[in-house]
Order: structure tokens, then sequence, then C-alpha cells
């Protein structure tokens, strides 16, 4: 059963696990973030407020991750592998940035990557800002929907400065840089060095020795300086068994929480972060979600149900922020590896979902939009038996607002050539009968008559059934007179037949 509350901070640490899958970072890089901002904001002496804006800010770092994912993808081809190289590069110190522009590029492979650091060099100086204020334009759209501090929204739009004016998209520098973004960075860079050293205490002198090669530079010296002296406890929360357990635990007051109920107040912000991978398919998850609930509806679920499923559209594709926009925007066919990329795509939604509790309860169905009720579909290939309701009429909303949509492979088709597409699906055992015709009478469409394999019409049904009971043609006329008016004779043998045929006996 689905809990009556949830607190903010859980679903905030799923949206968090969502943009780590778009930066191409280490998974739970944005907790471990936010759990050394927030040690690191004690350590210096802020108080509870200034440490929630550290803490917000620093949780939500890359929220604004995937708006300016296509053109990244058009640039250097995998705008995920792009985004990773971009946060420890370093134009401050000469000898470090010629040496990472020489590896910068390798996910295309050692030929074409001089070229993508060229390229790289060439557009930074006038594409730089121009993504940046598209992060910063996410970043202030979603901070109110998600009950941010309007100084934490302040803070996102820093996270690509530096100290030293060589960032973007302003170059603000010093003390132009609000607190919060200043501890920020040393955090962010402190835990990506940890990590590249594999954790520990070596983990732990390398991001003492990043931060202070950083300071002056990239990072504010005084706070550099800060977390130097207080390493023990800042960088404490790196070794924590469970990070997740502690960031929810660290969060500075007041503590908020919402009905179940109410969650697709914040997971409005999922969809925007999803639908942003792709050039067509903005909106796609508010679509699905509100067919969904309205489908629902019609289907006769409660409030709650109908909530639930609400929700759950709205995060369905959150997995596909993982896949780089070059796929999703390609328009010719895909190979084997992208294929399977996209297929995965699903297990990265229960994943993130599964993580965290209060997404807990959405991760099944959510996951599960791309299974079919034949086992034809991933990532699972589960049957009808394994996928409960939602997830069976999540999968034909999905459906529906996908083909009623232009493609970069294709062009959209009509909303009744949809629905005889789902109806087709539906008899050869794919698709749930009844959540198509929910789902397409929730479009405006005319609700679906019941269909039958073989094209059998409800009257010949009926025959076939009482035929099953052993009854004579005598009785089943008899029987059809009594329910539909005028009988007719039809042989049991040949009614059999057809119903197990293909076509007409």
């Amino acid at each position: 059963m689905a809990p009556a509350d949830v607190r903010v901070v859980e679903v905030l640490a799923a949206l968090s696990l969502t943009t780590d899958l778009a930066s191409g970072v280490p998974f739970e890089k944005g907790l471990r973030t936010c759990a050394v901002a927030e040690a690191l904001a004690a350590a210096v002496g802020l108080d509870d407020g200034d440490r929630r804006v550290v803490f917000q800010a620093a949780l939500l770092r890359a929220v604004g991750c995937t708006s300016h994912a296509s053109e990244n993808a058009g640039h250097f081809g995998d705008d995920v592998a792009f985004q990773a190289a971009l946060k420890v590069l370093d134009p401050g110190d000469p000898a470090v940035f010629g040496a990472q522009l020489r590896s910068f590029g390798r996910w295309a492979g050692e030929t074409a990557a001089p070229a993508l650091a060229a390229r790289f060099v060439e557009i930074a100086p006038t594409v730089g800002p121009v993504a940046g204020r598209s992060g910063c334009e996410v970043s202030r759209a979603l901070g109110p929907r998600l009950g941010l501090e309007p100084a934490a929204v302040d803070a996102l739009d820093e996270v690509y400065e530096r100290w030293d004016g060589l960032g973007f998209p302003e170059g603000r520098s010093g003390d132009g840089l609000t607190l919060a973004a200043r501890l920020l960075h040393a955090a962010e860079q402190a835990v990506l060095a940890h990590g590249a050293a594999g954790g520990g205490p070596a983990g732990a002198a390398a991001a003492v020795a990043e931060v202070r090669r950083r300071a002056g530079g990239h990072l504010d010296p005084d706070v550099a300086a800060a977390l130097v002296t207080h390493a023990d406890v800042v960088l404490a929360p790196l070794e924590a068994t469970d990070v997740l357990a502690h960031v929810v635990a660290a969060e500075p007051p007041p503590r908020a929480t919402l009905p179940f109920g109410r969650l697709d107040t914040l997971a409005q912000a999922f969809a925007v972060v999803a639908d942003l991978k792709g050039r067509h398919l903005v909106g796609h998850s508010h679509r699905v979600a509100d067919l969904a609930a309205a489908a629902a509806g019609l289907a006769g679920a409660d409030d709650a149900r109908t909530a639930r499923l609400r929700s759950t559209a709205l995060v369905h594709d959150l997995g596909r922020v993982v896949v780089p926009s070059s796929v999703w925007d390609r328009p010719g066919p895909l190979g084997p590896a992208d294929v399977e990329r996209v297929r995965l795509h699903t297990y990265w939604t229960q994943r993130v979902l599964a993580r965290c509790p209060a997404t807990a309860p959405l991760a099944a169905a959510a996951s599960g939009h791309h299974e079919r009720c034949d086992g034809s579909g991933y990532h699972r290939g589960v049957r009808a038996a394994d996928l409960d309701p939602d997830a069976r009429l999540l999968a034909v909303a999905d459906a529906f607002a996908a083909l009623t949509a232009d493609r970069a492979h294709r062009p959209a088709v009509t909303p009744a050539a949809a629905a005889a597409t789902l109806q087709e699906e539906s008899l050869r055992g794919g698709l749930d009968r009844d959540a198509v015709a929910a789902v397409v009478e929730a479009a405006g469409l005319p609700r679906p008559r019941p269909a039958h394999p073989a094209g059998l019409s409800e009257r010949e049904v009926e025959v076939v059934r009482l035929a099953a009971k052993g009854l004579s043609n005598k009785e089943i006329a008899a029987r059809l007179v009594i329910r539909n008016g005028p009988s007719v004779t039809i042989s049991r043998t040949s009614s059999t037949r057809r119903a197990g045929a293909p076509g007409p006996a």
C-alpha cells in the first residue's frame, strides 16, 4: 500500500539520480556531492537556512542538464559522455587543460577525438553561454515546482561559473558568485576526484589534492582552504554505507513532506528532464499522463489509483536520459548496440525509482511500459500475469501518444490509425484489450467494440461458447432465439474450426 506521506527529499534524490545518468557521472554522484556540500556548509558555520540552500543546490546541481542535449549531441556525438568530460575541464591551469584536451572526445574513438577537441575549443566561447543559459532557464522553471529556496535556484545558475571568471554563461567571478555555488563547486570537484581515485584513503587524498590545486582558479581559495582543513569531517559521508539514507537524514530543517497522492506535483520535473532528451520528445510524458489518467477514470479507477497512475506516467521515461540524444534524434535505423541501449532505458527507470522509498511504489508499472502481455516486450520480457493493470494501461497510453506524434524516423499517424494499430496488437496478444479500449475512448475516439480471434462476431462467439458446453444445434438455436430474437443454425463443427483458424472456415 502506498504511504500516506512521502519525504520530498526522497523524490528530489530520485531526480538527482536521473540527472547523474544524463550527465555521464557515476550513479549517486549527486547524492555524494550533496552530502559533502552540506558537511562543508556546516563546517564553515552556516545556519540551517543557508545550509538548506546549499543542500538543495548540490542535490539538484544538474537539473537542467538535458536542456541542450540534442545540440550537444549534434556537436559531439554523445551528449552524455560530453557532459561527463565538461565537469572536470580546467581552463585555468594550462598544463592540465592541455592534457585534458588531448584525451577529450575519446568516446568517439581515437581517430575522431582530435577533431572533437578542436571543435570544442572553436565553439565553446559562443555555444557554451547559450547552453548554460538554456540550463538556467530549466532550473528556474522547475525550481518553484520542486519547492526549492529562491537562493538555491540562483546558485543553480552558477554551476558552470568559476572563481577566476573563466566559466559560463555569464563569466561571473570572485565574490560575485553566491556562497552556495562556491561551496558546491568545491564539493563537486572533491567528489569527482575521490571517485576517480577509487575512494577510501587514496580517494580522500586525491580529493584534497584536487581542491588544493584548483584553489584560486576554479575554486574560491577560502572555501578550498576550509574543505582541506576540515577534510576528515567533510569527506566522511563518502564512506557511508548508504549515501541516500545519509542525505535524507542530513536534510536541514524544515523537512518537507507531501501526501503520496500529490506526488505528481514533483513528478512533472522528471517529465521535463526526460522529454528534453530528444527533439521530438518534448511533451510526451505529459501526454501519456493525461491519457493514462483519463483512461483509468473510464475504467472505473478510484481517485487514489488515478493519481498514482498519473505520477507513474510522468516518470515512466526518465531512463531515456542515459541514452545519447543522437540515438533518439536519428532518422535512420539503429544498429544492434543502440537498439540494446534503447531497450535498457526501462531498466534505468526501474533502478532509479526503486532506489528511493518515495518513488519505489511507482517503479514496477513505470518500468513496464514497453512490456507486452505475450512476453515480447522489454526489458524483463514478462507476460500478462506479471503485469499489473497500471502497467498494462500505461503501455497502451505510451504507445498511443508515441504513434500520434512525430518521431525522427517517421511522421505522426492519425488518432484513428493509432487506435487501429493498438487494436491489432491487442488481437495478437501484445496489449491488454480492455486497456486499449479505455485509452482509445480517453483519446476522444469511439470505444472499440470487443474484438475476438479470427474475426468472430459476438453472436458467433456465443455459439462457440454454447457448443463448448456440449449443447446441440437445437439447444443452441433455442438459446439464441431467447436471447437475440430469430435464430440461425450454424454447424458446431464449422464454428469450432473457425474459432481456431486464422480466417473464415
